[in-house]
């Protein structure tokens, strides 16, 4: 995995008995909906929030994902997921994650994602001035 160039964010949360398939392991479709709670986190982080980008027109789409998993959660596993930016273009955002079992900290996935900037037509469109500038941290 490549070495965190941009501020790191790490989120935590339990497996819910609803994202486990029949033998009791977290099933692997729950990985993506993870990565997009750290990407909302890392955003907010930041300063911004979706719901604003949005506001203003600036949608953002996934156009890869690769995961690797390594082992398996389960059920009501406490899990500490840490991403990070390892590039930013005009148009697009490129993620690194790691996901760890919380407990035991074993690694339990790797992945990456690239999301692009587009407009409410879907026509790729350049990150606004503002969102590559750091804000002010939002206050919790």
């Amino acid at each position: 995995m490549t070495a965190p160039a941009s501020p790191i964010c790490e989120i935590s949360f339990r497996v819910r008995y609803v994202e486990c398939d029949p033998m009791g392991y977290l099933h692997h479709s729950c990985y993506l909906v993870y990565m997009e709670m750290g990407r909302v986190e890392l955003l907010r982080q930041s300063g911004h929030t979706y719901r604003q980008l949005e506001a203003d027109g600036a949608l953002f789409v996934v156009t890869k994902a690769e995961i690797n998993y390594r082992r398996p959660a389960h059920y009501d596993d406490q899990l500490r997921l840490r991403l990070w930016l390892t590039r930013t273009t005009a148009v697009r955002f490129e993620h690194a994650y790691e996901l760890y079992h919380a407990d035991t900290n074993l690694l339990l996935a790797t992945a990456a994602t690239t999301i692009a900037c587009v407009d409410r037509t879907g026509t790729v469109q350049p990150i606004p001035a503002h969102i590559l500038a750091p804000a002010a941290p939002t206050q919790k």
